[in-house]
């Protein structure tokens, strides 16, 4: 039995995903992939702050738009 995983439509199993990662290391090299994935981490973490200052501020807002006479 092999895994496989669905990724935006796509079926890959463990031999694609093994590929991937071998030509990931080919590109960016085994000391640059922390720093990339931290980088992502960052900037995740950026997002989810940034989305739910806003969710809290539309919260503060009344929840709704007010209309203008």
């Amino acid at each position: 039995m092999t895994a496989n995983f669905i990724i935006a439509g796509f079926t890959f199993g463990t031999m694609e995903i093994v590929i991937i990662v071998l030509i990931i290391l080919l590109l960016f090299g085994g000391r640059k992939i922390p720093e990339l994935m931290r980088g992502i981490g960052q900037g995740m973490k950026e997002f989810k702050k940034a989305s739910k200052s806003d969710e809290d501020e539309a919260g503060k807002g009344g929840g709704g738009s007010k209309e203008v006479e």
